[in-house]
């Protein structure tokens, strides 16, 4: 079974910086991606990135965040600069079904235990 571990979460003053990191426990082709859950919110798609490097990122996210992948580790990260206080929330690394771009949780079969990011205002 595929075993995802992201690290990197914490808190951090509006307007700073965090890099998450995503783990994985076996090599795979498949797309990732990383989902977020606000607290009292349903969770949502931020970023995805195929085994080539291919993106797509949440619209409140774009320009901030940047998804990017080492193959040879098999470890999946998230640039978050900028943070805002609505981008508080659980954070969650996803590997999905196929190898490729998808936002739909249907898609993806593994997921981490989560990383809590809480920005400050």
């Amino acid at each position: 079974q595929v075993q995802l571990a992201e690290s990197g979460g914490g808190l951090v003053q509006a307007g700073g910086s965090l890099r998450l990191s995503c783990a994985a426990s076996g090599r795979t082709f498949s797309t990732f991606a990383w989902f977020r859950q606000a607290l009292g919110k349903e969770r949502e798609f931020v970023a995805a990135i195929t085994w080539s490097g291919s993106t797509h990122y949440l619209d409140s996210v774009k320009g901030r965040f940047t998804i990017s992948r080492d193959n040879a580790k098999n470890t999946v990260y998230l640039q978050m600069n900028s943070l805002k206080p609505e981008d508080t929330a659980v954070y969650y690394c996803a590997r999905a079904n196929s190898g490729y771009l998808s936002a739909a949780e249907r898609n993806y079969d593994y997921w981490g235990q989560g990383t809590q990011v809480t920005v400050s205002s």
